[in-house]
């Protein structure tokens, strides 16, 4: 009988933290976390063949998982292709997580307020498992010209291609950043796109040095993108923002000369409600002016 191959890394970066995989983790959790990622990377749906060809699992075992899964919600099954979904069921989890992240609501009016004045989109993003996930997305309005960003919240994105991951990226510690080089790779998303690690470490230097983050139409095709931490009460980032648009618009003027101050200030901010009352973001924001 075939064994369960998936595999997730020994080790994960959470909040720029190393954490170990445990030694007691149940195999049967692994396998549905692997089949729920395996899902939801997959827009079409998948079958049960393809489960249990790409995890390398039993059709048996993996018809059993898929069909409990159906039954508490998690997973929704086609009726016509006979494809397997992520369920409904998620959305609500989903809705429950983004409630418990009280920092949405602390940064919310201060977004809001960087959007209509920048007239581009803000994003706000955390880190998880060595990657951004966009738990809020701010759009200007429609009468103030801005274009409307393909990101949606809940999406994720690498770390080493945006702005908002090279602000992680830059506070984490040497070893962080080899594992998470080894773990990931810096796979090309854009010709900007940063792929060499010593090109990474010499941009992650130049971030701590200046205070916040420049996405060059590294992640996309001209989209240009600016990112600042917010941290908390202790110093460590907890989140990062972001302003976004088109290259043609959001020029490398206009960076230095408008929105590296208002997204360095925002995040200050942001940082002061959640508590921190150092002066590295103050001090970025003043030197920007």
């Amino acid at each position: 009988m075939p064994g369960f191959c998936y595999t997730k890394p020994s080790t994960a970066l959470r909040n720029g933290r190393r954490m170990l995989k445990p030694n007691n983790l149940v195999q049967t959790i692994e396998r549905i976390s692997a089949i729920l990622d395996l899902v939801g990377e997959n827009p079409e749906g998948v079958s049960i063949r393809e489960v249990s060809s790409q995890l390398d699992l039993p059709k048996g075992t993996v018809h059993r998982l898929l069909s409990s899964l159906v039954y508490v919600g998690y997973i929704r099954q086609d009726a016509v292709s006979r494809n397997y979904f992520l369920g409904l069921k998620l959305l609500d989890l989903g809705g429950l997580v983004t409630s418990q992240l009280d920092i949405r609501k602390i940064a919310a009016p201060l977004l809001h307020a960087l959007a209509d004045e920048t007239r581009e989109t803000v994003h706000m993003v955390v880190w998880d498992q060595s990657e951004v996930v966009y738990i809020e997305k701010v759009e200007p309005l429609p009468d103030m010209g801005g274009l409307r960003m393909a990101s949606r919240v809940g999406s994720r994105n690498p770390a080493h291609s945006c702005a908002v991951g090279k602000i992680f990226l830059s506070y984490l510690s040497s070893n962080e950043l080899e594992d998470f080089i080894s773990a990931k790779g810096l796979p090309t998303r854009t010709p900007n796109t940063i792929t060499d690690g010593v090109a990474l470490r010499q941009e992650l230097k130049t971030i701590r040095e200046q205070g916040y983050a420049l996405d060059d139409e590294e992640n996309e095709k001209g989209i240009r993108c600016i990112g600042a931490a917010a941290l908390d009460e202790s110093g460590k980032p907890v989140a990062a923002i972001s302003v976004s648009g088109p290259a043609f618009r959001v020029t490398k003027k206009v960076v230095q000369e408008v929105l590296r101050r208002r997204v360095v200030e925002t995040a200050a901010e942001i940082s002061r409600r959640l508590g921190y009352g150092g002066t590295e973001n103050r001090k970025n924001a003043n030197e920007t002016r």
